[in-house]
């Protein structure tokens, strides 16, 4: 045995003689040979579909050709690394030896959460400058300009705000600067958690360039892609976390590993989900599996399968091992090499699939209609009574996320009665109900019209955020999950900690008071509409799921004030809860009234442009879509007014049960005092003065 390895156990530091362990500048040089791998795999991948061949007009030069990709390769596995180090610092390590009293509270960071944080912080350091130069290097392709040409650093800090693909870029590198800065300044642990999750939002920009952006599928396209890369860059960059991190887990290793591989399982079906739907979107069908671009898409595919068996048998055999502390240090690594090769190289064929051209082309702006230009679809056919239930167009975001949500629930309530416990049935049916009708918004005809039709998105804006978020409130989800979640006793944080630390933090304590809440709410209302920002929401993919995830967040939010039942914040007194309601009600219905009496058109660039033909006119449709905001707000307010008062009842009927049990157990010593206290007042009245 050789004295070379330090393994950490708690805060205390000692040192076992082990050959099953490689140095840590092993696992180091072994991520170096991997990216290398990386690079090989874009390098092969160009040549087997010419993408980097050179140019009949504006060739910005063999620099750029070839090393736009091989640098996005780097800034990708950099991104990788750095999400994968945050993710299981935030996530996943234990944090075994910590004072059993300081386990509940926001941490300090030590030992390999420390270390893991500020490796986090380093390869940050490359992703950023990787970020900056695949900026420059994208210029550079766009306009056919070679990085070397007289004014080119001029000419690029002029576009990089105009040009979309540039914009996005910028944005992701930001955010990413954002992160390292926050990682290499991190002293608690929930400041790891919130840079994890701007590292991740950081991935998200980049679904906006590639193909996705130009695609005829575009927000089926770029929700695969922002999903892919979310779930590659946590698998791949928690793996190669692990390996770096191996030295200083000790004893803790197979506790992580367990973590690491239940978080694994999550993203391989991310990450195989979004693979099969970008290849249909590409492919078109399956002759186009014998193209070129075919042969990368089978052969990163072949990764995908040989990594989901490694996973397999890495929780069959190699975990099992390590929980019965046997010497399974050579599986460990063997498993570790194997699988970091494979995603080195899928990554690699992921950058090479990017720059090349798929079989199924981008839509020529000729052939597009009016409406496909504006929107990113075709213009529907007329609306009818029929359509509002025949109507449908996948949404591939918010689908997956009532996928998550149902699913999630529904395992929660079964847990609850594996064990013998009762569970509300219509908590399960409000919860089902909610997530059901957010489906149907996104997906079904107010999804599909409220992008050409006022009236139609007035209609899906009232139910996003007036019908939804009472049903899912009403489910007690934050309850139920308290209820079926495991609570870890180490110190670390799992899905129960991070959902308690939402809960109890001063962020949300902030926005649910009835003030803040309701002006959420009512005033997002007015500034969303009477802004530049509907218009947005119209035109682009981004801005239309931001208005979707506000109005049902901020629902959800205002909602919870009133008829929540799930623990959290203070909620004020009933009569004020009834109060903040009918204020902002009215508030929401003069909005209404004032859309029904305007004259103006909102986002008249998109409306009067689309081209239909059908249907009333974009400023009497307005008008109506007015009169659906103030009659469809109604029903709400009221079955809204009705809970409150309901729950006002429950409450004092509770308190009145409270008391007879209280009067029963001590003989109503309360009232005895009471009339003891009236008497002696009456005493002492009776007296002469």
């Amino acid at each position: 045995m050789s004295p070379d390895r330090f393994t950490y156990s708690g805060c205390m530091s000692t040192q076992v003689r082990t050959r099953t362990q490689p140095r840590g500048p092993v696992a180091v040089g072994a991520l170096v040979g991997i990216a290398l791998l990386g690079v090989e795999a874009v390098l092969v991948g160009l040549v087997i579909t010419g993408a980097a061949a050179a140019g009949v007009v504006d060739d910005p030069g063999t620099l750029t050709r070839w090393g736009l990709p091989l640098t996005q390769v780097l800034r990708d596995l950099a991104a990788a690394l750095s999400i994968g180090l945050l993710v299981v610092a935030a996530y996943i390590l234990p944090a075994a030896g910590r004072p059993a009293e300081a386990r509940d509270h926001d941490r300090r960071l030590g030992g390999p959460t420390l270390v893991a944080t500020r490796l986090a912080a380093t390869s940050g350091m490359v992703w950023v400058v990787a970020s900056a130069a695949v900026l420059a290097l994208s210029y550079s392709s766009i306009a056919g300009t070679s990085v070397t040409a007289p004014r080119f650093a001029d000419q690029l800090v002029q576009f990089a705000t105009s040009i979309q693909p540039l914009r996005v870029l910028l944005i992701s590198t930001v955010l990413a600067g954002v992160a390292v800065t926050g990682a290499a300044l991190a002293t608690r642990q929930t400041t790891v958690g919130w840079m994890a999750l701007i590292a991740l939002l950081a991935l998200v920009p980049l679904a906006l360039t590639g193909h996705a952006a130009g695609a005829s599928n575009h927000e089926q396209a770029v929700d695969g892609v922002a999903a892919h890369l979310v779930g590659v860059s946590v698998w791949v960059g928690g793996l190669a976390a692990l390996a770096l991190l191996r030295p200083q887990l000790g004893t803790q290793l197979a506790v992580a590993v367990r973590r690491y591989s239940t978080l694994a399982l999550a993203c391989f079906v991310v990450v195989a989900a979004s693979g099969v739907t970008g290849a249909v979107l590409r492919l078109g069908d399956w002759s186009a599996l014998t193209s070129r671009y075919g042969v990368l898409v089978l052969a990163k595919s072949l990764a995908l399968v040989l990594l989901g068996v490694g996973g397999w048998w890495h929780r069959r055999a190699v975990l099992h091992r390590l929980e019965a502390a046997t010497d399974a240090g050579k599986d460990f690594w063997r498993l570790v090499s194997v699988e970091l090769v494979v995603m080195g190289v899928a990554v690699g064929l992921g950058v090479a699939l990017a720059a090349s051209a798929p079989p199924v082309p981008d839509v020529e702006p000729a052939q597009a209609s009016l409406a496909e230009a504006l929107t990113g679809y075709p213009l529907p056919g007329p609306l009818t009574a029929m359509s509002w239930l025949s109507a449908w167009r996948l949404d591939l975001l918010w689908t997956g996320v009532a996928v998550v949500l149902l699913g999630a629930y529904l395992v929660g309530v079964r847990r609850m009665h594996a064990r013998g416990d009762r569970w509300p049935v219509l908590r399960t049916v409000a919860w089902v109900s909610g997530v059901l009708v957010l489906v149907w918004v996104t997906s079904g005809a107010p999804g599909i019209y409220g992008r050409v039709l006022f009236s139609a998105h007035m209609l899906g804006h009232m139910t996003l955020s007036m019908v939804i978020p009472p049903l899912l409130v009403l489910g007690a989800p934050v309850t139920l999950a308290l209820r079926t979640m495991t609570a870890r006793r180490d110190g670390s944080r799992g899905p129960r900690e991070w959902l308690l630390a939402v809960v109890h933090s001063r962020a949300l304590t902030l926005l649910s008071q009835p003030v803040v809440a309701a002006g959420l709410f009512a005033v997002s209302l007015a500034t969303f509409y009477y802004s530049p920002l509907f218009e947005l929401s119209l035109r682009t993919h981004t801005g239309h799921v931001l208005m979707t995830a506000h109005f049902l967040l901020t629902g959800y939010l205002f909602a919870s004030v009133l008829i929540g039942v799930d623990p959290g914040p203070a909620r004020p007194a009933y009569p004020l809860r009834l109060v903040v309601l009918f204020a902002t009600m009215a508030f929401h219905a003069f909005f209404g009234v004032a859309l029904t009496q305007g004259t103006s058109l909102l986002a008249p660039d998109v409306l009067t442009q689309l081209g239909r033909t059908w249907g009333r006119s974009p400023l009497d449709d307005q008008v109506y879509g007015g009169a659906v905001a103030w009659g469809l707000g109604e029903l709400p307010t009221l079955l809204l007014g009705m809970a409150v008062a309901l729950a006002w009842v429950r409450s004092d009927d509770r308190e009145s049960r409270r008391s007879d049990r209280a009067a029963d157990r001590d003989g109503d010593a309360e009232l005895a005092e009471y009339n003891a206290r009236l008497a002696a007042m009456a005493d002492g009245d009776a007296k002469p003065s």
